[in-house]
């Protein structure tokens, strides 16, 4: 069973941004019981808080609901547990690496090295208007697309039937 956390700063924008696009898509396709998907943040800041609300309507007008969500710190026995440690930029993918057991290393990426066209790095739309969660939420979008699409072929996972 795949397990993939998706990492940002805090927790409350960009990684449950991916975090609710990626299980809306993998429920899409009829894998939700094969997968494991959570997300954290390499910081304390915001442990225990729901998404950024910007984030929440955002991924609203989307149909995604991500009120279900709360920050977490990442912890060691993530890089153990989870396949796909998937951080939004370059500062937290640093940051895991200093952190990740060296056994563990080959499980870190970046989200928009899964797909093309959009640069290396999801930018944090905190400190921004509006339009930059939506620009967050079309990003991860299509590269958490990319990844499903990567994850389904490398363990052949097919939806079970109703």
């Amino acid at each position: 069973m795949p397990q993939v956390l998706f990492v940002c700063m805090g927790n409350i924008c960009r990684s449950p941004t991916a975090h609710a696009v990626f299980r809306k898509q993998v429920r899409e396709r009829g894998l939700i019981d094969q997968f494991v998907i959570d997300s954290a943040g390499t910081h304390d800041f915001h442990i225990g808080r729901e998404p950024d609300k910007r984030s929440i309507e955002t991924a609203a007008e989307q149909g995604l609901d991500m009120t279900d969500l709360r920050a977490r710190q990442v912890q060691e026995v993530d890089f153990e547990q989870f396949d796909y440690v998937v951080a939004m930029d370059k500062q937290n993918l640093d940051a895991l690496q200093n952190s990740c057991p060296e056994a563990y290393l080959g499980r870190l990426s970046l989200l928009l090295n899964w797909t093309d066209g959009w640069g290396a790095e999801v930018p944090d739309p905190y400190y921004g208007g509006d339009e930059g969660f939506s620009r967050v939420l079309e990003m991860v979008t299509s590269a958490c697309r990319c990844l499903l699409e990567h994850i389904v072929a490398e363990h052949t996972l097919l939806p079970h039937k109703q």
